[in-house]
């Protein structure tokens, strides 16, 4: 039997909004997505909010409930009691666009700031081997499904907006210690490109993040603690240290820091995959801006690629026997590739 329960939903845009008050009836087995869905269905048509596959899969319904970030598909009705009302407002941390809908866009731009990841040199695409010893630890952060609650709830940048810039958050901080900890990346300066760069210096590990992370990630006991434990191990190294007193800048960070000297740009492999000592020199490169700030239409309908490949133009990659061809390139096709293209 269902029962006829009290909602708040806030209600607005940019330029303001409040919230407003719902009696909405409630199944047993419902969740918070199933509310929004019937309210849209019955009382209020332009309610706008954000899903995709209602399984804990996308990370697209996150939320504030009662004043907690969550996903809106995993939270039950029967967590709440009959009396209480419930409070649905959007994910502070971000500008709103519309109702429960917010602009998310800062999230990938840290995202395209992040290094990727760096084929080790002389290893061909398919050549790879690891055990599963080896990738048992980094394993967890793959998990991530970009709900983005962790940096929302993150009071870095939710109470401070001018932090944004200088810092990623904490799930690019597991992305870098997911890299830092890969068996095959060649980068070796992933820590202290995290220090200088993602600005990992300003979490005081509070562990709000992993509290509301709904894939139960340990964000901060296995990601962010190991990787400033290993800054400070490497920055107060009594070998590092000496050598910094006995050798001259430059013979620490070699040629251009880690940069071509040509064109000052990183290229490929860098830090002490290159020879190279760690340095903040290596600058990101975020995507192409409007002016108002925004990320342009271009990379949402992905009229170029987001990043190279990091293993060239034209690759082909054995999977059974199904080649690759770059689309940009025309290559003609050996008889004995004839059957073996993708279709």
């Amino acid at each position: 039997m269902g029962s006829t329960r009290k909602f708040r939903v806030w209600r607005g845009d940019e330029n303001g909004g409040d919230l407003q008050d719902f009696q909405v009836e409630v199944n047993e087995g419902e969740v918070v997505l199933d509310v929004i869905h019937r309210l849209q269905a019955t009382q209020t048509p332009d309610l706008a909010c954000r899903w995709n596959c209602k399984a804990g899969k996308c990370g697209s319904c996150s939320m504030e409930i009662n004043g907690m970030p969550k996903l809106g598909c995993m939270t039950r009705m029967s967590t709440f009691t009959e009396d209480e009302t419930v409070t649905i407002t959007p994910l502070r941390t971000f500008p709103v666009i519309r109702d429960l809908v917010t602009d998310v866009s800062y999230n990938y731009e840290k995202a395209r700031e992040t290094p990727a990841f760096a084929p080790p040199a002389g290893v061909a695409p398919g050549d790879y081997r690891m055990q599963q010893v080896d990738v048992e630890r980094s394993q967890e952060f793959r998990k991530c499904i970009e709900c983005f609650l962790c940096q929302n709830t993150c009071h870095v940048v939710r109470d401070h907006e001018e932090n944004k810039p200088e810092f990623s958050g904490p799930r690019y901080f597991i992305r870098a210690a997911e890299l830092d900890m890969h068996p095959l990346d060649a980068k070796t300066d992933r820590k202290e490109y995290a220090q200088a760069s993602m600005g990992m210096g300003y979490c005081n590990i509070t562990k709000c993040c992993t509290e509301v992370c709904p894939e139960h990630i340990k964000i901060t006991d296995n990601a962010i603690i190991p990787m400033k434990e290993r800054v400070i191990d490497r920055k107060f190294d009594p070998l590092v240290w000496l050598g910094r007193k006995i050798l001259r800048r430059d013979q620490l960070n070699g040629q251009g820091q880690g940069l071509d000297a040509p064109s000052g740009k990183p290229a490929g492999v860098t830090g002490h995959a290159k020879g190279v000592g760690p340095t903040s020199a290596r600058l990101p490169e975020p995507p192409d801006l409007q002016e108002d700030g925004k990320l342009a239409l271009t990379e949402i309908t992905f009229d170029r690629p987001a990043a190279p490949s990091p293993f060239g133009e034209d690759v082909s990659f054995p999977m059974r026997g199904t080649s690759y061809v770059h689309p940009d390139r025309q290559r003609e096709t050996s008889p004995e590739d004839e059957g073996t293209q993708a279709h």
